[in-house]
């Protein structure tokens, strides 16, 4: 199992970005969450395997039909145990 904490920069906030990425991280067997940030950026925690997290990776980069994505981020994590992926 590993984790990724990714960071998400555009227009990602009001366009349903978060719903998405719960929708794309459960159909590849990932835990974790999305949830906006003040700064209207976009933070996903997911826990998988790595090739499951890869592929969320490239799906954040261009995200739901309404969203721009300028730039994503990406820092390995300490795993943890998680259950489902939630919206914050």
């Amino acid at each position: 199992m590993a984790a990724v904490r990714f960071l998400i920069r555009g227009r990602v906030q009001g366009v349903g970005f978060r719903a998405h990425t719960r929708h794309e991280a459960q159909r590849l067997g990932l835990a974790g969450y999305a949830k906006n940030l003040p700064d209207g950026r976009v933070e996903v925690l997911a826990v998988g395997e790595p090739a499951a997290l890869g592929a969320l990776e490239r799906w954040l980069h261009s995200g739901p039909p309404a969203a721009r994505v300028e730039g994503v981020s990406r820092a390995d994590v300490e795993a943890d145990e998680r259950e489902g992926f939630g919206v914050c």
